[in-house]
């Protein structure tokens, strides 16, 4: 391979990582509450907060843009986008939809040993937290354990087009498996909502390693609704909505 060939493949594989930078840097501040509705996004400002150049951020404000976290506005430029409740709610909705028909392909089109024994042990794991709650278990290791079991759930569909779709509501404010559920650690319910969560994913993959699509797509739309169920709770309860900063971008 030539050098100049080596240099351009460096070249590309920097701009992409100085991209993803960009996209995670301008999400995180603007779910974090550090930015609010409607507030126009400097390029220049997140150019210094970042440290990154102008070409990554105005890339990220596009891709942010096309998830629906910001909005362009007329002169140029781009804002933080207003959400409804309902937008939230939707978003849920959607997700469930889709992780519904995930695992209904995954059950009707099978799924290797090796896909099935992966899942488990994620399973294994995330008992292990729930397990260590409350103390020595960390809320973060059961977000990570969380968000692998439901990436293998829509990899086993083995359509990368609705693994794509997937990516994209996900990507949207509130819209995660794990959305809203740090807010609610210091509840005495807590564990019975994490409880309740994982017999739904044990259920899930017994529904898809049984190849009972219908059973398996009803299980997945259900399941999404407890993360419709923890919007409630957190954002109809002062104490917990103070926690999240970033439900600032949910107009009342």
């Amino acid at each position: 391979m030539s050098a100049d060939r080596v240099r351009g493949e460096k070249g590309m594989e920097a701009d992409a990582s100085q991209s993803l930078k960009a996209i995670w840097g301008v999400r995180e501040l603007i779910v974090s509450g550090a930015m609010q509705p409607g507030e126009r996004l400097s390029e220049l400002v997140l150019v210094k907060r970042l440290g990154l150049s102008r070409t990554p951020v105005r890339a990220a404000l596009s891709h942010l843009a096309s998830e629906g976290l910001v909005e362009a506005i007329p002169g140029g430029g781009y804002a933080v986008m207003r959400f409804q409740r309902e937008d939230i709610v939707d978003a849920i909705e959607l997700r469930g939809v889709l992780e519904g028909t995930a695992a209904r392909l995954a059950a009707e089109r099978g799924v290797t040993a090796t896909r099935l024994r992966e899942a488990r042990q994620v399973l294994e794991a995330i008992d292990a937290v729930i397990a260590g709650l409350p103390g020595s278990a960390r809320f973060e290791d059961y977000v990570e354990l969380n968000a692998q079991f439901h990436g293998l759930m829509a990899n086993m569909s083995s359509s990368s087009v609705l693994v794509r779709e997937l990516d994209r509501v996900i990507s949207l404010p509130f819209a995660s498996p794990s959305a809203f559920l740090k807010a609610q650690a210091e509840l005495p319910e807590f564990r019975e909502v994490l409880v309740q969560a994982q017999q739904q994913h044990l259920a899930i993959l017994e529904a898809i390693e049984n190849r009972e699509g219908a059973r398996a797509e009803a299980l997945g739309r259900e399941h999404a609704r407890l993360a419709r169920r923890n919007l409630d709770r957190v954002i109809d309860n002062d104490g917990l909505r103070k926690s999240v900063p970033g439900l600032t971008l949910i107009v009342r």
